[in-house]
């Protein structure tokens, strides 16, 4: 009885994985757009009087992805009072993504990413241009568009190293003093702005 236990086990669990299972999306038969759904439901109830619009009534069709890898990636990087970069054909960007360095190039695959405080590269031929962000938001679209949405975004040229030593140690010692966890939250940003401005002279 006991070498048939582990047999009947598997097929226990083989049985519960089949009834459990789910199909994964490509096997699900594509749905109807929501703002048709509504239309239909709208006119039976209310056959007389035209449905009111959506807001995807307003939105503009979403770019279609071309057929080919265009040669250059189009950037937009916009700050709330600035537009750095207004749709600037490049080789390649490296955003500071929360989970590491990204590179994005041509043809990458639609993504939205958070950004942390460091280096945005701009790869134009042999040229590169550094940018310091504050943090943001990434959006890569399909159709090798990406726009980078920013709080400050600074040429790396344009820091003063020891304005960023500066800080970091002022931040530093407010991080020691900090006796609420408030102060201590703001504290630890600051150090994590100037360390990255640090790293990003230094590196």
């Amino acid at each position: 009885m006991l070498r048939q236990a582990p047999r009947f086990l598997l097929r226990r669990a083989s049985a519960a994985a089949m009834r459990w299972s789910r199909p994964f999306s490509t096997d699900l038969p594509a749905e109807t757009a929501g703002d048709s759904k509504f239309v239909d439901a709208w006119k039976k109830l209310i056959p007389n009087i035209d449905p009111p619009k959506t807001p995807s009534a307003y939105m503009a069709p979403r770019p279609p992805t071309p057929s080919t890898i265009p040669s250059k990636l189009t950037v937009n990087l916009v700050l709330p009072y600035d537009s750095v970069l207004s749709a600037k054909e490049v080789d390649m960007v490296i955003v500071p993504a929360a989970t590491g360095q990204m590179g994005v190039l041509p043809g990458h695959v639609a993504t939205i990413t958070e950004l942390k405080p460091g280096i945005l590269s701009v790869h134009e031929g042999n040229d590169i241009t550094k940018y310091f962000l504050s943090g943001g938001f990434a959006f890569v679209h399909a159709n090798s568009i990406a726009d980078i949405i920013a709080i400050e975004a600074t040429p790396v040229d344009r820091i003063d190293q020891n304005l960023v030593q500066k800080g970091l140690a002022e931040f530093q010692q407010k991080l020691h003093s900090a006796s609420t966890d408030v102060e201590k939250a703001e504290a630890q940003i600051g150090i994590d702005v100037y360390s990255a401005l640090n790293a990003a002279l230094t590196g």
